[in-house]
């Protein structure tokens, strides 16, 4: 990980979005501290390159719509507010996800992180 901490703004819905880069790309992100890996919707999935249609959805996940198919895919390099990892795993969802999560696979592998009322704060 590079660069000191970084924040986040808790938005007025009460959420906190990141605005990352995936690859190269911007992806726009809803930090979720319940979900075990970062989860991409097929939209951002096909943005980054990735084709949906030849990914293996091997895995089954819960997402707030229910049931969904998932594949497993490696991100070469995720950075949100200036704190970058590399090799990031990472889920694509055949449907069901509104937006890409920022799920564990990311937020686990910094040093911390922490929410307050206002921001959360990521720690590389």
């Amino acid at each position: 990980a590079q660069g000191g901490a970084a924040s986040i703004a808790k938005a007025s819905d009460g959420h906190y979005w990141a605005q990352g880069t995936v690859n190269g790309s911007s992806v726009r992100f809803l930090v979720d501290t319940g979900a075990t890996a970062v989860a991409l919707t097929a939209a951002d999935a096909q943005r980054l390159g990735f084709d949906p249609a030849k990914l293996d959805y091997a895995y089954k996940v819960m997402t707030a719509n229910g049931e969904a198919r998932a594949a497993a895919v490696k991100l070469a390099s995720v950075s949100v507010a200036g704190a970058k990892l590399a090799d990031v795993d990472a889920l694509v969802l055949d449907k069901g996800l509104d937006a890409s999560l920022l799920g564990m696979t990311y937020l686990g592998r910094l040093s911390s992180f922490q929410a307050t009322r206002t921001a959360l704060i990521l720690q590389p």
